[in-house]
């Protein structure tokens, strides 16, 4: 086994090693590249790569949470491809990312895991019980579409101003359920992440606007003939009006139209409006993840 500092060069690798784990996640090579070569210096991001005889089998990944006002937040992601686990890979990982994070000041870390890490997690202190559900469609058959109101106009992604969709992200994300509040979310770094990402397809992403106001967004990824629900949000004072319903049902019949026939998507265990209305798309559960969090 060797462990090294991940490059844009394993970018198929990446992705092709995240389908093999997480089949219900959405990543495309150009999106693990995008993922692995642009994020804002402050997050200290360290990104790590195992190989077996030649081919990669592990990835892991650390770093600062950067949009939110807590200091020290910090997130690792570690997955093992499922032929190469019980031989340490992961625990050689884990504990070079705690150092990583530890050095740049993390003083508190997530990690989602599926049901068989908990033993894993758990071991290396982490602790908690918050449920992330994941769930997939088919784009074939979708319910009727909602009505659009009569003040809300519909458009695409790639119609409107980047400043004007930063602006609706920031404020639906607010009371977003998460470990860390996200209410210190840059533009700079928000557009080079997000809103350039090779992953967002603004041609399949609807927005409701009123006036010159993106008040709800539903934000698509696509890779191959899969999509993936990046961001749902409604702006608080448009909330209640059916508004996210009505623009992913329009996002779905748009991935559908495009050739794509499988859509996913996650959310909290107590967003319940929100699971209310992906169960109305059609959306069946495939997995569910845990929170877990841990003191450095």
């Amino acid at each position: 086994m060797r462990i090294r500092p991940a490059s844009g060069d394993d970018a198929e690798a990446v992705a092709a090693l995240r389908r093999a784990v997480y089949e219900y996640k959405v990543m495309s090579p150009a999106a693990a590249r995008h993922m692995m070569t642009v994020f804002s210096p402050a997050e200290r991001f360290l990104a790590l790569v195992a190989e077996a005889d030649g081919e990669l089998v592990a990835w892991g990944s650390a770093g600062l949470n950067t949009w939110t006002s807590e200091a020290g937040r910090s997130n690792i992601s570690l997955y093992v491809h499922p032929e190469h686990r019980k031989q340490g890979i992961g625990s050689t990982l884990i504990d070079r990312l705690h150092q990583h994070l530890t050095e740049v000041g993390a003083t508190r870390v997530g990690v989602f895991v599926r049901p068989e890490g908990l033993e894993f997690a758990r071991k290396r202190g982490y602790d908690g019980t918050r449920q992330m559900h994941f769930a997939g469609a088919g784009t074939a058959d979708l319910p009727e579409q909602p009505p659009t109101p009569a003040d809300i106009e519909l458009v695409t992604m790639d119609q409107v101003d980047p400043r004007q969709a930063f602006a609706a992200d920031a404020a639906a994300s607010l009371d977003e359920p998460s470990d860390a509040p996200m209410d210190a979310v840059d533009y700079d770094d928000w557009f080079n992440e997000t809103w350039t990402a090779p992953a967002l397809d603004k041609s399949l992403s609807v927005a409701a606007v009123a006036g010159d106001e993106v008040v709800c967004f539903t934000a698509v990824e696509t890779a191959s003939d899969r999509a993936w629900s990046g961001m749902t949000g409604t702006i608080p004072a448009y909330r209640g009006r059916g508004l996210a319903k009505l623009v992913k049902s329009v996002a779905l019949r748009r991935c559908a139209a495009a050739g794509i026939t499988s859509a996913y998507t996650s959310n909290d265990d107590v967003n319940g409006p929100m699971l209310a209305i992906n169960n109305w798309l059609g959306y069946r559960r495939v997995a569910t993840e845990y929170g877990l969090m841990r003191t450095l």
